[in-house]
């Protein structure tokens, strides 16, 4: 029998599609455009060659921020909105996956966890290509000797931009490089990373949510419990992945074809410690970014929920 749960979980059934998908394009964007500075500050940290060009996470958004402005916490935000597109795939794997082994198990942890890996699996296949992209704009300006490829100048000097200029320029150099295949550089160490974390970051989520809800009053909000829940489990799923999330990032960037000799390569250059690079600005992005997505999601599951299902349930 499945153990009575204090915090309800909304389940695939048990919602509106219309609302869900409309609603749920606006949230994935407001995630993404707040923590995005921290995901690129945490990719030059990890792909730097010891503190050759920052000493740490606030030490890098001063620099670049002084040098570059605001825009430079911004380079490669546009073709990285794509995301949004594995966004929306990875929501509905998670959540159909999450139905289909309700129908072996009850068990909520393994419904999580396979729900989670699943839908990482999906994600990870639309997202690597754009992340490759995105990643070597990220890298420009003052991280730009540490990546393959660097924008080339315009020849016009005067004609105006062209939409997605600098991705066509970067596009253009990975293509000429490295054939379709280099757009897929790193795929095996991104589902390496973020299949783990995902796995991990689910069944964690309900399990602090729900022992939060045993310490806190009756009468507290499960929404407040749920936000509590979510940088807890991303801290802890950010901790368990981190390292082959830093070879992920230096495969993808400095063009690497080896996850294990990029790892082994690390480990003799770095030592232990560079297993842990960026993993403060990776718990520092997946803070409000877990805060802001347990918030949205949940709250996006309770606005979707089917009209008869509205007043039955206790939030």
């Amino acid at each position: 029998m499945q153990q009575k749960r204090n915090i309800q979980i909304i389940e695939w059934e048990d919602l509106d599609k219309r609302k869900f998908y409309s609603f749920g394009v606006f949230m994935t964007m407001t995630i993404r455009a707040t923590v995005y500075p921290a995901t690129l500050i945490r990719t030059r940290l990890q792909v730097q060659k010891g503190k050759s060009l920052y000493s740490g996470t606030f030490d890098a958004f001063f620099k670049i921020l002084r040098t570059e402005g605001i825009r430079g916490l911004y380079r490669g935000f546009m073709v990285n909105t794509f995301t949004l597109i594995s966004g929306q795939a990875y929501i509905t794997t998670y959540e159909l996956v999450r139905k289909y082994v309700s129908n072996y198990s009850t068990d909520n942890t393994l419904k999580s966890l396979v729900a989670g890996g699943s839908a990482s699996l999906v994600a990870q296949s639309i997202t690597v290509p754009i992340d490759v992209i995105s990643q070597q704009l990220m890298m420009q300006g003052q991280g730009e000797h540490l990546t393959r490829f660097q924008l080339q100048p315009r020849a016009e000097v005067g004609k105006p931009k062209r939409m997605f200029g600098q991705t066509r320029n970067i596009i253009t150099q990975i293509f000429a490089a490295d054939g379709f295949s280099g757009f897929y550089r790193g795929y095996v160490a991104s589902l390496l990373t973020y299949i783990p974390n995902s796995a991990v970051w689910w069944p964690f989520y309900h399990f602090y949510a729900e022992q939060l809800s045993k310490l806190a009053p009756s009468d507290c909000p499960h929404l407040v419990l749920q936000a509590m829940a979510g940088p807890l489990a991303a801290a802890t799923a950010s901790t368990v992945t981190n390292p082959m999330d830093v070879v992920r990032a230096r495969v993808q960037v400095e063009g690497r074809t080896s996850v294990i000799e990029t790892f082994k390569q690390l480990i003799a250059e770095e030592g232990f410690w560079g297993m842990t690079k960026g993993l403060s600005a990776r718990i520092i992005s997946s803070t409000p970014t877990a805060i802001v997505m347990v918030v949205g999601y949940e709250t996006l599951k309770k606005l979707s929920l089917r009209p008869e299902l509205v007043d039955s349930r206790h939030w």
